[in-house]
C-alpha cells in the first residue's frame, strides 16, 4: 500500500503539473450549474412572462363579436396578427399562435351551425405550439358557456352538461414537480465523472507509453498491482473532485435563477450535494478502470482516445433510456453504470429517500467492473515487462 500511494502521488502531482488541461476540464464543471439553471429558468420565466400578458393574435374577430366579447370578458389582450404571420410562424420570427377566425362565423353561430375556427401554430415552433393550450381552452370555455346559455333559453337545467364534478389530485411533491424541470442535471454530473477522469486514464496509460516510460517504469522493483492501483487512485480522485465541482455549482446557481416559481420549486442544497457525489464513487471507480483497460494496448494518446470514445458515447446515451420507456423505471436500470446513477439521482431530486437495495446493485456492479478493469491493466503491464 506504501508503494501504490508513493505512485498514487506522483501520478497526481503530474496531473496537477499540467494547468492548460486542468482548468479545461474544471471550468466547465463550475460553470455547468449556473449555465444551465439560468437557461431552463430564463425558458420558463419567459413562459410565464407571456402567460401573465394574456396576450391573443387574431385574424378576422371583427366577423365574430360574440367571440370578441368573451375573450375580453377572460382580460385578454386582444391583437391583430401580422399579414405574414404563417411564414413568420415556419421561420420562428413569430412566436405566438394565431386565432384565425371565418367571415360567417357569427351567422352561422346564429343559425345554430358550428362554424370552424383555426388555431394556426407550427408545431416546430415550439415557443408557438406552447401557446396553443391557453387558446384551445379559451375557445372550450366560450363552447361551455354558448351551451349553456342555450339550455337556459330552452328552460333546461345546465347541469346536465356536467353531470359529475371532477376534482384532481396531485400526488407529487414540490420537489418532485420540480425534477420534472430539472431532470437533465444528473446527465451533467455523470458526464463530469467521465470527463473528469478520460484525461488522466489516458495519460496514465497511452500517454507514458508514447513518451517511452511505461516500460522503464514497469521494470522498477515494484509490484504491477501497486503500480496499477496508485494510477487508478489518481484518476478516481480526478474524477470525483470534477464531479464534486459539478455538484457544488447547482447551490449557488440557484441564486440566478429568474423563475420565481422555478425557485419555490427546485431545492438544492448541501444534503443533495453530498448525495449526488457519494452516488458518484462507483462509477468514478468502474470508469477510471475501464478507460485505463482500453488505453493500455493503445501505441499513443491519440489512440487512445479515439478508443475512449465508445465509453463516452454509452455513459452520455444512458440517461435516456428512461425517456424512451413510458413504463416507468426498470429494476434493471440499478444494475448498469451511468443509468444507475442517473435513476438514483432522479429520486434525490424528487426528495425521496434511498434505499439500501436501491445503491447495491450500482456499487456491486460499479466495484466488479473496477476489479476485472484493474487486473486486465495489471496483466498488460506483466506482458509489457515479458516482451
Amino acid at each position: 500500500m506504501r508503494q501504490a500511494f508513493i505512485v498514487f502521488a506522483k501520478e497526481l502531482t503530474d496531473a496537477l503539473r499540467d494547468r492548460r488541461t486542468l482548468l479545461r476540464i474544471l471550468v466547465p464543471a463550475v460553470l455547468m450549474g449556473p449555465l444551465l439553471l439560468s437557461a431552463l429558468s430564463g425558458l420558463i420565466a419567459s413562459l410565464e412572462e407571456r402567460a401573465d400578458k394574456r396576450e391573443i393574435l387574431v385574424v378576422g374577430l371583427d366577423a365574430a363579436p360574440t367571440l370578441k366579447n368573451f375573450i375580453e370578458r377572460q382580460t385578454f389582450t386582444i391583437k391583430p396578427a401580422p399579414p405574414d404571420y404563417e411564414a413568420r410562424l415556419r421561420t420562428t420570427k413569430l412566436l405566438e399562435p394565431v386565432l384565425v377566425v371565418p367571415k360567417d362565423f357569427e351567422a352561422k353561430l346564429l343559425a345554430g351551425e358550428a362554424p370552424t375556427v383555426e388555431i394556426v401554430s407550427d408545431s416546430a415552433n415550439q415557443r408557438a405550439a406552447a401557446g396553443v393550450g391557453p387558446i384551445r381552452g379559451l375557445l372550450q370555455g366560450f363552447n361551455r358557456e354558448r351551451a349553456m346559455l342555450n339550455l337556459a333559453l330552452r328552460g333546461v337545467s345546465t347541469e346536465l352538461l356536467e353531470p359529475i364534478d371532477v376534482e384532481e389530485r396531485d400526488l407529487a411533491s414540490v420537489q418532485a414537480r420540480a425534477a420534472r424541470l430539472t431532470s437533465i442535471i444528473p446527465m451533467f454530473v455523470i458526464m463530469a465523472v467521465l470527463y473528469g477522469a478520460l484525461t488522466a486514464a489516458l495519460d496514465s496509460t497511452a500517454g507514458e507509453r508514447e513518451r517511452g516510460s511505461l516500460e522503464p517504469l514497469v521494470m522498477n522493483p515494484v509490484p504491477h498491482g501497486a503500480l496499477v492501483v496508485g494510477k487508478w487512485g489518481a484518476v478516481a480522485l480526478l474524477g470525483m473532485a470534477v464531479a464534486l465541482l459539478s455538484s457544488a455549482s447547482f447551490v449557488p446557481a440557484q441564486w440566478l435563477l429568474k423563475s420565481d416559481s422555478l425557485q419555490a420549486m427546485f431545492q438544492f442544497g448541501p444534503v443533495e450535494m453530498l448525495a449526488f457525489w457519494l452516488l458518484q464513487i462507483p462509477l468514478a471507480a468502474g470508469l477510471s478502470a475501464l478507460l485505463m483497460a482500453l488505453a493500455i494496448r493503445s501505441k499513443t494518446f491519440k489512440e487512445a482516445q479515439a478508443g475512449s470514445a465508445l465509453v463516452i458515447t454509452a455513459v452520455s446515451l444512458m440517461p435516456m433510456v428512461s425517456l424512451f420507456n413510458p413504463g416507468g423505471d426498470a429494476p434493471w436500470y440499478l444494475w448498469v453504470p451511468g443509468l444507475a446513477q442517473n435513476t438514483l439521482m432522479l429520486q434525490v431530486l424528487k426528495g425521496e429517500t434511498l434505499r439500501w437495495a436501491q445503491v447495491l446493485p450500482g456499487m456491486l456492479v460499479g466495484f466488479a467492473l473496477t476489479a476485472v478493469a484493474l487486473f486486465y491493466v495489471a496483466r498488460s503491464m506483466r506482458a509489457a515487462v515479458a516482451r
